[in-house]
């Protein structure tokens, strides 16, 4: 898989499904997942469609640019957030983070792209939309919100699971991935196709 520098400071790994002549579309996972949960049947599926499909590590994710040793208060950020308040100092921001995705547009010649997020991802996709409106061709936001606490937020059982420290140790890590059903599809959800996921993130690159 290549990988582009799309900031001074920052690497970003990626992969492309498809012809380059095609309409691009970018996928831009959500926190802490790696760009492999973009499944490889699902890009493939939207690549035979008739798209150039590109999915890529966020920055501090898989095999993308690590920040290590800088820590941020999540939870000082979340009840700033939260009570309307100012936020902690953090090293990078969703404007950062959607800046990071427009330079991997740019190392791979693109000018416009659709763009679908989940997740966190579908919070960098809305500030691509906001920060970079030339460069986005449509966005789609998947089970995500716009960043106000007054319009949609976890229940407290999908927030314990999200920001929870994973277990360590690659067999606990993989049996506690089943975990996340709790904010999957209640219709598709799959335990043993999310252990599979979870192994594989795990071997690829575990950095929690």
């Amino acid at each position: 898989m290549p990988a582009a520098l799309v900031q001074p400071d920052v690497t970003i790994e990626y992969e492309t499904f498809g012809s380059s002549d095609d309409p691009a579309v970018l996928l831009v996972m959500g926190f802490t997942a790696q760009m492999t949960a973009w499944r490889d049947g699902f890009c493939q599926m939207i690549a035979d469609g008739g798209r150039f499909v590109i999915r890529f590590d966020n920055r501090d994710c898989g095999l993308s640019t690590k920040f290590d040793g800088v820590e941020v208060d999540l939870a000082a950020a979340l009840a700033a957030m939260r009570d309307r308040q100012p936020t902690p100092p953090a090293p990078y921001t969703l404007s950062d983070m959607a800046a990071d995705a427009i330079g991997l547009l740019d190392h791979l010649g693109i000018e416009r792209a659709h763009v679908l997020g989940a997740s966190m991802g579908g919070m960098i996709a809305q500030t691509m939309a906001i920060d970079h409106p030339t460069r986005t061709r449509s966005m789609i936001s998947v089970m995500s919100m716009p960043g106000d606490f007054q319009y949609g937020k976890p229940s407290p059982e999908a927030a314990a699971v999200l920001f929870s420290p994973p277990p360590t140790d690659r067999d606990a890590y993989i049996a506690a991935s089943a975990s996340s059903l709790v904010f999957q599809s209640k219709k598709y959800a799959d335990a043993e196709a999310s252990k599979a996921q979870a192994a594989l993130s795990y071997d690829r690159s575990f950095y929690p």
